[in-house]
């Protein structure tokens, strides 16, 4: 270039021209400068000289592209930027003119905010590839690089970040606490043990002077990312380190006091009060192993916030309208998991203390619904808010049993604390289901403390009924005998039982409460112990010897209709735990009448609703026995009730109502369990045709289902009316190829078409629906996929006698299922190249490698909270070093 002004008009030319040949020229000649580091000099002086607005951009183009692609020094990389930002000043050209005080607000502003975002992602880089969740709040250490020391050592750079919080509002201010909140999460490992002290200091000095001042905090934004701030210092600091602080004293003092106005501001702070309670938890949990004469002040502000959570639950029962279930805090389930995690170690810090404040505050009201209870009639409104306050106390209690820890008190004294706080739930149990209460079951705050009953009942049942509690709790029986006369684990058992039993003869309506009551029904029924103590109990005998609507309404409840599979799947389990076949047949009379019903409905009348609900309801029942049944004997006595008198009923289900997948999908759904050879259960004798005879129902099914489905017009709701029966179809099918127990070269042997029927309707399903449907639906993806693996692992010439075009159609359907996301397919993919990588070593190293790869995943679950992340970047670590070794 022989001038700056050459340059100028030649930039114009680029960015101007009408001309494409004299663009063109002019782009080859300017590509230099974004191309060739050697440039940089010159798109400097451009930035500092030029007048046009064309050659600045050049200029400022140029310098981005560099800097992006080439890997520049820092220093030159500064240097750049100062350049770029030089070049936006307003007193550079009478030609960008505009009111200088404005515009220097303005900038100076727009700076402030692009810094700290620049901070905070340079923050929230993942330097170490543990791929953090951007849609979670919750990470483990920042895990910075070393060379950042100097910079986080400085006092300035905390300062700067507080400072900038202090004279900025939202939401530049919450940015720059999302930056503290990371800076008191940087990995411990970059300091040294003083460097360490100092730099904690600075932050709780920062801290403090935000809680004095509460300068922001009315802001929402900045109220929340400032508790988490203050619980990045239960993850990154240990109490021992805090409380020898100066200043610890008033700092702790302050926290306290903000906790516990926090509680009270319920409403405005229930997804901010999490961290707060996280914070006092870790701190209660970490007494113990406080050494040293420093005070650690927590005997005086835990019990004050423990009794303040407990106050402020009760104010959000009189705040909001105790029926209107879409603000009720008790029905978030997600924020109510996560406060009542934190809030029990509060409890047990003083247990004794603790436990007589909740005591206290549940016996009135305990009393109070004992009173309505014998009433011939009551307020609703207040019972309601008493039903509300006593779910809230049973929560807790629940919650406070969930964890078993000592501190400061023996488990002999705890066990009887725990005692204590059960009894006064298990007096209400006893209360809630007698008198008018018996009427409140379609009330919501009714159903809500049955909820709160059941989730107590889980925990209890956990530490104390589980297999391996049971000889653990001389203690607590011993005082429940005192209390209640319940002397031992059978008795207690009975109590649980006897309350799932009335609500599910009580709750018609109420999903929630019967998916809830049957959970813990199930797992009481699954376990070792437990499952055989219920065998002896009458209430169990009851259940499992009248298992009808007649007793149980929520079976005739088409909301419910769920709930039945769960249901047949714990009478299945009770039943086949006693091993009688005597047992089983008078069980099945139930479903047997039922069955026998549908039969002899004539083909005209089978259109009805009434044939609709039994069926569906019957093929919901049939499933949970069928799941039930996880040993050769007891899916021998389910196949041999079943074939082949019951049969020919789901063929005529699914001719009749193929378009209705409310019906369709449940028969399917059955099918598919009864065909899954699941512990090796379908095992016939070897001269036994079941597993034939098995497979051409199985043949018969897809083809009717298949060639009816095929030939309907297709509904708005695809997947529902016809991609979800096609995947079951092809779960049976895969299923029933892969179970090894069919001969299929019988099939051909003998001309029979029932294979080859069967597999031409799979496929004639799968090419109806168009690739792109296939890989968008997850279910619908894993079944057609894991069809074609049985069909080219088993059947691969069926595959090779199709014609050129279906065969193209799967083979591209292959490559496109390779790139997708599913995690079976990049667990495969992770496994075959871990092997590609170990036979890529010597001989002799390869076992000592393989118990590396073991390592990486140890004790690594799937999953993307902080704890787990920090657990597989150790693994991570380690493995590095392991596998370099020689």
């Amino acid at each position: 270039m022989e001038s700056l002004q050459q340059l100028e008009a030649l930039c114009e030319r680029l960015y101007n021209s009408q001309d494409s040949a004299e663009r063109a020229h002019a782009e080859n000649t300017l590509k230099c400068f974004s191309m060739n580091s050697e440039y940089i000099p010159q798109c400097q002086y451009i930035l500092d000289n030029a007048l046009t607005p064309y050659a600045l951009m050049l200029a400022s183009s140029s310098l981005l592209k560099q800097v992006t692609d080439h890997s520049l020094s820092l220093q030159l990389r500064l240097d750049i930027i100062v350049s770029i930002y030089g070049q936006s000043n307003p007193s550079r050209s009478s030609n960008f003119a505009v009111d200088g005080a404005n515009y220097h607000h303005c900038s100076t502003s727009k700076l402030q905010e692009l810094a700290l975002s620049l901070a905070l992602k340079c923050l929230s880089f993942d330097f170490v590839g543990t791929t953090v969740d951007e849609s979670s709040e919750e990470f483990g250490a920042v895990q910075v690089p070393s060379s950042w020391k100097p910079i986080l050592e400085d006092p300035s750079t905390l300062k700067i970040f507080f400072d900038y919080y202090a004279i900025t509002q939202p939401p530049i201010s919450k940015e720059a606490l999302e930056c503290l909140v990371r800076l008191a999460s940087v990995r411990r490992s970059v300091f040294s043990d003083s460097v360490r002290s100092k730099y904690l200091a600075h932050l709780m000095t920062g801290t403090k002077e935000i809680l004095q001042s509460g300068q922001g905090l009315a802001q929402h934004d900045n109220y929340h990312e400032f508790c988490r701030l203050l619980g990045r210092f239960r993850v990154n600091y240990q109490l021992s380190e805090l409380v020898n602080m100066e200043g610890y004293s008033d700092w702790i003092h302050l926290v306290a006091e903000f906790t516990s106005k926090s509680l009270q501001s319920w409403q405005w702070a229930s997804s901010s009060v999490y961290y707060l309670l996280g914070l006092w938890s870790r701190l209660v949990t970490s007494v113990p192993y406080l050494k040293g004469d420093a005070p650690s002040l927590l005997d005086e502000f835990v019990p004050k916030i423990t009794e303040g959570f407990i106050t402020s639950r009760f104010d959000s029962v009189q705040a909001v309208l105790p029926d209107d279930f879409s603000e009720n805090p008790l029905d978030n389930v997600e924020l109510l998991q996560d406060q009542l995690d934190c809030f029990p170690y509060l409890c047990r810090f003083q247990y004794e203390r603790s436990s007589l404040y909740i005591i206290n505050v549940i016996e009135p009201i305990l009393q109070s619904y004992t009173e309505r209870a014998q009433m011939p009639t009551s307020d609703i409104k207040e019972l309601s808010v008493i039903e509300a306050k006593l779910a809230w106390i049973v929560h807790i209690i629940a919650a406070i049993l969930k964890i078993k820890q000592c501190t400061g008190s023996s488990t002999e004294s705890q066990e009887v604390i725990d005692a204590e706080l059960s009894a006064r739930v298990l007096q209400l149990v006893k209360i809630a289901d007698s008198g008018l209460l018996s009427k409140r079951y379609s009330e919501i705050s009714k159903q809500r403390l049955d909820r709160a009953i059941l989730m107590f009942f889980q925990n209890f049942r956990k530490c104390y009924i589980g297999d391996q509690a049971m000889h653990s709790s001389k203690q607590l029986y011993a005082r429940l005998s005192e209390l209640l006369g319940l002397n031992d684990h059978l008795v207690l058992l009975n109590v649980i039982v006897s309350k799932i039993a009335t609500n599910l003869k009580c709750y018609t309506e109420s999903e929630q409460v019967i998916d809830h009551t049957l959970s813990l029904f199930l797992e009481l029924a699954s376990g070792y112990m437990t499952g055989k103590f219920l065998l002896r109990l009458d209430t169990v005998k009851f259940i499992v010897a009248n298992h009808t609507r007649d007793h149980f309404p929520f079976l005739e409840e088409h909301r419910c209709s769920r709930s039945r599979t769960t249901f047949y799947y714990i009478i299945g389990w009770l039943i086949f735990m006693e091993d009688s076949p005597v047992k089983f047949k008078s069980s099945m009379e139930s479903l047997l009448k039922v069955f026998v019903s549908l039969e002899s409905t004539p083909d005209t009348m089978f259109r009805s609703d009434n044939v609709k609900y039994s069926l569906i309801g019957l093929m919901r029942d049939l499933r949970g026995i069928a799941m039930a049944t996880n040993s050769r004997r007891t899916y021998g006595l389910l196949f041999d009730w079943l074939y082949p008198s019951r049969m020919p009923l789901l063929l005529r289900g699914i001719s009749h109502w193929a378009d209705t997948p409310e019906v369709t999908t449940p028969l399917l759904k059955f099918m598919a369990e009864f065909v899954l050879n699941k512990a090796q259960r379908l095992t016939f004798d070897s001269s036994s045709a079941n597993g034939i005879l098995l497979f051409r129902e199985v043949s018969k099914l897809i083809v009717a289902y298949g060639s009816r489905i095929l030939s309907l017009p297709n509904a708005s709701e695809i997947y529902s009316f016809k991609y979800k029966g096609i995947w079951i179809c092809l779960t049976i099918l895969s299923r029933a190829l892969g179970g090894n127990y069919v001969n299929f070269g019988v099939f051909e042997l003998y001309g029979d078409r029932a294979l080859a029927d069967a597999l031409d309707m799979a496929l004639k399903m799968t090419l109806s629906i168009p690739l792109g449907d296939i890989l968008v639906f997850r279910k619908l993806t894993r079944a057609y996929f894991a069809f074609l693996e049985v069909l080219f692992s088993s059947h691969i010439a069926f595959v090779l006698n199709l014609d050129t075009s279906t065969f193209m159609r799967i083979m591209g359907s292959l490559e496109s299922g390779l790139k997708g996301l599913d995690t079976g397919i990049s667990t495969q993919i992770f496994t075959d190249l871990k092997t590609q990588i170990l036979a890529s070593q010597p001989v002799e190293q390869q076992q000592r490698l393989v118990l590396c790869f073991d390592k990486l995943m140890a004790d690594v679950s799937r999953s993307l909270d902080s704890k787990n992340r920090d657990k597989f970047t150790r693994n991570l670590t380690v493995f590095r070093h392991d596998f370099r070794m020689k």
